[in-house]
């Protein structure tokens, strides 16, 4: 379901629409539950970089992705 999701907002929205993004950031973390954590890490990048992109270092939605991302890396070791 999270990835049609993703698929309809990039097809709808274009890549770096916030709530593409958002889309992006909770299929991540789908991923990251079912310790797919290669595929989590390349998804949580990609939210992390289209946020700095689109909404700035300092926005909370940003320092979240980043957050999510050094959660997956940790769980990596």
């Amino acid at each position: 379901m999270n990835r049609r999701a993703l698929e309809g907002r990039e097809k709808v929205l274009g890549p770096d629409h916030p709530n593409t993004l958002s889309s992006l950031n909770n299929l991540a973390i789908v991923l990251q539950y079912q310790r797919k954590f290669i595929e989590s890490e390349t998804m949580h990048r990609r939210a992390l970089e289209g946020r700095k992109k689109v909404l700035g270092l300092d926005h909370p939605d940003t320092l979240n992705s980043l957050k999510n991302l050094a959660i997956v890396l940790e769980s990596q070791g």
